[in-house]
């Protein structure tokens, strides 16, 4: 682990945009570390997951999940592609750090000539369970996110004559969320989860049927493969809005219903590297990349985490409903200093922080039990 001194700092600044404790020039130089080798680290990235790591799949769904207007996009250098942030997601920056030259493509607009580099099918709105976030139109669940994977393979074989390329590429899959937020917490003429389950039961159905995905997702032919956990989406302001906080920061009960879902998905990972010996699973603690765990003040170390009090900020767009940013309207002017773009997804910023520390742990805790980059070495 690379150290340097006095790198870490407290800034505080005043109004709304004062409660991020961060240095955004560290962030950038710790990202440009990364960036920029010769070769690819791998032959191909492949991403699962909902509106976090989504590159445009829902834009021609019907369906209210969708990010194809401004001012989503505001800061990608394509404009607005379907990305529910003003620039890249956390798994586009990821891709940057394994080497790869462009975006990786959504399914819905990539090529077969595209497809042996990769393939992003990730769908806002989609989630574990086929049901969560169907209130609101269409979305890829991640079943059948795996049925495109499957045509993707298939094409594959049909052109090369050898998929063990698979083997040596990585996959990222973040999802579940929507499974919380657009389902279980959503109790009412849409969703019944929150009545028939406790946290702990609803956490062990999820990693069950998830843990029968990724063996499907094993067979066909992924061995590298990055699980992302939950973040603490009892931070988030659409939750601040919908829930009491008690005078705390977050809604800590939703934030220990994730909690339950984050212990059983880093134990399946255990499972899953027992059972398959030549696959190689991790986890990625998001909530512990993104929210402060103790006290680092004595850490000398590239990092970044927001406080309690930065998670009260405001959303950096302006919103139509619960969560979306309305249609071109002027977002925040300085989204570096923000936490969230709309009222559910983090800005750029903050999937900078997801993706340096996902890529290269900082802290034992960030990544179990490989970061990304050794995960390209196994």
């Amino acid at each position: 682990m690379d150290h340097h001194p006095c790198l870490y700092t407290q800034t505080h600044m005043d109004g709304d945009l004062g409660k991020l404790v961060f240095v955004t020039a560290l962030i950038l130089l710790h990202f440009g570390k990364y960036v920029g080798s010769d070769e690819p680290q791998v032959p191909c990235y492949f991403i699962f997951g909902d509106s976090l790591v989504d590159g445009g799949n829902n834009n021609h769904l019907e369906t209210k999940w969708k990010a194809n207007y401004l001012p989503y996009g505001i800061d990608f250098p394509q404009g607005y592609t379907g990305r529910f942030t003003n620039g890249r997601t956390s798994a586009d920056i990821i891709g940057q750090f394994l080497g790869i030259d462009d975006f990786i493509p959504s399914y819905a607009i990539a090529t077969i000539d595209q497809f042996s580099k990769g393939v992003n099918y990730a769908s806002g709105g989609g989630g574990i369970q086929e049901e969560s976030g169907h209130h609101n139109g269409d979305r890829v669940s991640l079943d059948r996110q795996l049925l495109n994977h499957n045509s993707t393979v298939s094409s594959l074989s049909r052109v090369a004559k050898n998929t063990t390329i698979l083997k040596e590429c990585i996959y990222v899959v973040n999802i579940g969320s929507n499974d919380y937020i657009n389902n279980y917490l959503m109790v009412g003429k849409y969703y019944n989860t929150g009545q028939i389950y406790s946290k702990d039961q609803y956490a062990e159905v999820l990693t069950q049927q998830y843990s029968q995905q990724l063996r499907t997702l094993y067979n066909l032919g992924g061995r590298k493969i990055a699980l992302f956990g939950l973040s603490h989406i009892g931070c988030i302001p659409y939750m601040l809005k919908r829930f009491s906080t008690n005078g705390k920061p977050c809604v800590g009960w939703i934030n220990d219903v994730i909690d339950a879902f984050n212990y059983k998905l880093k134990a399946l990972v255990d499972e899953l590297n027992k059972d398959k010996s030549d696959a190689r699973f991790t986890f990625i603690n998001t909530a512990g990349i993104l929210f402060a765990q103790g006290v680092f003040n004595e850490i000398y170390v590239y990092m970044i985490f927001f406080s309690e009090r930065a998670l009260q900020s405001p959303p950096c767009c302006q919103l139509t409903g619960d969560w979306a940013c309305t249609l071109k309207s002027v977002p925040c002017p300085i989204r570096s200093l923000s936490v969230y773009f709309d009222a559910i997804h983090p800005t750029e910023l903050s999937n900078m922080a997801i993706a340096t520390r996902a890529y290269k742990a900082v802290l034992p805790t960030d990544a179990y039990p490989y970061d990304i980059y050794h995960l390209t070495k196994v």
